[in-house]
């Protein structure tokens, strides 16, 4: 095979292992945190258990730790997987570099042979004083000297194979002790796996007797979260109908010889001044690199529609995302912005709604609140505290994003604490 061929093949190969050995490197990053996650739900779950009377919320809690499990295991597969690949590449790296060392030592054998022979300064000289021209002469000087030099060339050639196959054969024998780890991870994972699903089955089996009275609470709480999005589909119009009140003033006062329009302010759209399309585009670049709404916490409600997990049969709606927290965990803003909204849902309940532009941010579920409306925030701003349920003992912020009055599903922006 051709130099340049294998030269290819080498820098390929080296391309292919750099680009797997980062994959590797993110997906050691997410196994972190999932397993973070499952640590921050058990604590959870064991708290719960002390304090909870019902076992619904115990089965919900147990879902999501299911849920993050299979995470779990689907991204130490994904591990195992890569590093098989890395394997045979640097088993074929080992092969390609033991086959070049047997021709290597064998065409360095022949040379010593010959050089052997040949070793005496007598017939050296011979070879040159035997020349039939001072230029063959010269000529055979030459190859002497550049025979030797070859000669020191190919040792030195053997000696870097040589330590770059001990190196591959070292990669190779750390990686299989990986590769095994993982695997009994993974094994371990799912026998745990398995434990949580048989206990989480028991007390279904022990709730579908209580089925009707479940489901009429599950339908009670359906409805206080459409009241409450009601609530701030009701402020997000009229934030938007400010905003663009706002902006038309603002034009009226740049060119007062224009023609005042009459039309009717719009309350679903905002028409974006030069200032807001700024934010607007700097909110939208950010998408999927926003920071949570808490420090530490992991999503244990999803964006949308979704089976109910206790019920197959019921289906919940969800506006957000729902995070659960620690005791006593600040909410943060997730981007620059104005607050356009404190909003009171309780006497114990409270929400913040944040404007980026025509995209607006709503922390819900707050004991307390550290923002009043019209003040400027900062990404990571402290804007209150995440309210802990007396009754369940969760700690859980509800996360809203919408442009203008379209809602959005927050995971897709979201990327890290």
């Amino acid at each position: 095979m051709p130099k340049f061929l294998l030269s290819l093949i080498f820098i390929c190969m080296t391309s292919i292992l750099w680009s797997q050995e980062s994959q590797q490197e993110k997906l050691e990053e997410r196994k972190a945190q999932i397993q973070q996650e499952i640590r921050e739900n058990e604590k959870l779950l064991q708290s719960v258990k002390k304090k909870e009377k019902s076992a619904v919320n115990v089965v919900i809690i147990q879902s999501t730790k299911i849920k993050l499990k299979e995470k779990l295991i689907n991204t130490t597969e994904k591990q195992t997987k890569l590093l098989s690949n890395d394997m045979y590449i640097n088993q074929v790296q080992i092969n390609k570099l033991k086959k070049e060392l047997v021709v290597l030592k064998d065409d360095y054998a022949k040379m010593i042979v010959k050089s052997y022979k040949s070793r005496s300064s007598e017939s050296r000289a011979m070879f040159i004083l035997s020349s039939d021209s001072f230029l063959q002469a010269y000529k055979r000087a030459q190859y002497m000297k550049q025979y030797t030099g070859y000669r020191k060339m190919q040792g030195e050639e053997i000696k870097v194979k040589t330590d770059k196959l001990a190196d591959f054969n070292d990669k190779l024998s750390v990686q299989k002790s990986a590769k095994q780890k993982l695997i009994a991870e993974n094994e371990k994972e799912r026998l745990s796996l398995e434990k949580e699903k048989k206990e989480q089955l028991k007390l279904v089996n022990v709730l579908k007797k209580d089925k009707n009275k479940i489901s009429k609470e599950i339908g009670k709480k359906q409805q206080e979260y459409r009241q409450v999005d009601r609530q701030i589909n009701k402020l997000i119009r009229e934030a938007i109908a400010a905003a663009n009140r706002k902006a038309a003033l603002e034009k009226a006062k740049a060119n007062p010889s224009a023609p005042v329009s009459k039309a009717a302010v719009s309350s679903s759209k905002i028409e974006l001044t030069p200032e807001a399309k700024i934010i607007a585009d700097n909110f939208r670049a950010n998408k999927g690199r926003l920071p949570y709404p808490v420090e530490k916490g992991y999503v244990s409600l999803g964006y949308g529609n979704q089976t109910h997990p206790l019920f197959n049969t019921i289906t919940v709606h969800n506006s957000g995302v729902e995070i659960t927290t620690d005791r006593g965990a600040t909410a943060r803003a997730v981007f620059g912005g104005e607050v356009t909204s404190v909003i009171i849902l309780s006497p114990v309940n409270r929400a913040v709604m944040i404007q980026h532009g025509d995209y607006f941010t709503v922390y819900q579920n707050l004991s307390s609140v550290s923002v009043s409306k019209g003040d400027k925030v900062s990404i990571k701003q402290n804007i209150g505290t995440v309210r802990t349920n007396g009754e369940t003992g969760k700690t859980i912020i509800k996360f809203l994003i919408l442009q203008n009055t379209t809602y959005n599903n927050p995971e897709g922006w979201l990327s890290g604490r």
